[in-house]
């Protein structure tokens, strides 16, 4: 049965101690599939994120031709163990010009810009098409260090659709900008040494780019001769369990089970920021996960600056402006300039409201978590968090310790909603 159109998440009525597990990286578990797709041997990939993102990832390996297979994990329900046979830098399938093999990436930044450059090993014509949203975001950088590359690009304005025509490995040398993406940098770095190219990165400093770090610590430690790569719990989902921890004291004590211990995700350092600090950057300080700290803002005791906020206008929607709407919407200050948002305190505390998502699963979480804490918070299109982590809302309300024990009910009946409900498919 799937998730209803709206729900409404039940403030807590006493204390609670729970420990959450969350779901492996989706950073890391994508970054992970393309190495081990061009690893020489079989490569187990465990404690691998299975959302909607993961499973675009797959099934477009899939179609150009790798065998991946994948088998439960005991640990957590929306992890798998995935065995993929790496080729060794061959990509097996590919279309004509005629016709191209077609891969459909949703919303998926991270698998429309990998699967660009892996496209290019191939020696067939890809087309990469997505959701609306996918064909408004940016590509243009990728497109241009692609084509630096010698390979032939054809898109209408440089974004989605786009037909990729592989040539196989060549020697060339491209530079690429990072200012909109760093996943176009990640593009290049996983496949560069599979397809002799030279990748320069202008724009941000190294220090500057945390996901560009992630895949080269990722691409140091992973082993291309095949073996096995432990994915890490994801930090930003994370992060709603340790602000909802924040915001519900005294009388709760949450954590998170396995979190991250190396510093690949830069949203590991999230609970460091609670109480929250006058200014936090996204270019800098915190990934994902500045938006959680945007919504637990009105309980700070001071002002808080979210600055750096340029690249959250083109990911899943324009979350800036859906940040600013929708806190305002629930009694908050928040004030825009240029790419920085002020959040103020809510003296007078915050009231609920029907939050727009925007098909964005961040914005779910966020306002979820608020839910915890102030009556009537109902969240549209609830379904919409299976992209990165479709058991979240059974996680609210399954029982404690695995779970915060939170009821659940359909917004529109008032029908109370069992765990199994609560699964976003």
């Amino acid at each position: 049965m799937p998730l209803p159109e709206v729900i409404e998440i039940m403030p807590l009525e006493g204390p609670v101690s729970a420990v959450i597990t969350v779901p492996g990286s989706k950073s890391i578990t994508n970054r992970a599939l393309v190495l081990a797709a061009l690893a020489e041997g079989h490569v187990t990939l465990r404690g691998a994120l299975w959302s909607e993102d993961t499973q675009i990832m797959t099934a477009a390996l899939r179609q150009l031709g790798f065998t991946i297979e994948v088998e439960p994990d005991e640990k957590e329900i929306c992890n798998r163990i995935l065995r993929v046979g790496g080729l060794g830098g061959r990509i097996p399938n590919g279309g004509t010009a005629e016709k191209p093999l077609e891969l459909y990436v949703g919303n998926a930044g991270t698998a429309a810009r990998f699967l660009a450059a892996l496209a290019c090993l191939g020696r067939g014509v890809v087309r990469l098409h997505g959701s609306e949203r996918m064909h408004e975001r940016p590509q243009a950088a990728l497109f241009a260090a692609l084509r630096a590359l010698g390979y032939r690009i054809d898109s209408a304005q440089d974004r989605l659709p786009a037909d990729i025509h592989g040539a196989g490995p060549r020697a060339a040398y491209c530079r690429v900008a990072m200012s909109e993406s760093s996943q176009f940098a990640s593009a290049l770095l996983l496949c560069a040494g599979a397809g002799g190219w030279k990748v320069e990165l202008a724009g941000d400093s190294e220090e500057e780019a945390p996901y560009v770090a992630m895949t080269r610590q990722l691409m140091a430690a992973f082993p291309r001769k095949g073996g096995e790569i432990q994915i890490e719990a994801d930090a930003s989902s994370a992060s709603y369990f340790y602000a909802a921890h924040w915001l519900l004291q005294p009388g709760a004590a949450i954590g998170v089970a396995s979190f991250p211990k190396s510093d690949w995700q830069i949203d590991a350092a999230f609970p460091r920021f609670l109480p929250l600090p006058g200014e936090i950057s996204r270019r800098r300080q915190l990934g994902d996960s500045i938006m959680t700290a945007m919504v637990v803002a009105p309980f700070a005791i001071g002002s808080t600056r979210f600055r750096d906020l340029e690249r959250l206008r083109v990911q899943e929607c324009e979350r800036v402006a859906a940040m600013r709407d929708e806190l305002t919407k629930c009694g908050a200050k928040v004030v825009e300039e240029n790419d920085d948002l002020t959040v103020f305190p809510a003296k007078g505390g915050l009231h609920g409201a029907e939050i727009e998502t925007y098909n964005d699963h961040r914005m779910a979480m966020c306002f979820a978590i608020l839910g915890l804490k102030i009556k009537g918070m109902r969240i549209k299109n609830p379904a919409c968090v299976k992209k990165t982590f479709p058991n979240f809302f059974q996680k609210l309300a399954g029982r404690a310790p695995s779970g915060l024990g939170a009821a659940v009910r359909d917004a529109r009946t008032g029908h109370p909603l069992r765990e199994p409900e609560l699964f976003a498919d």
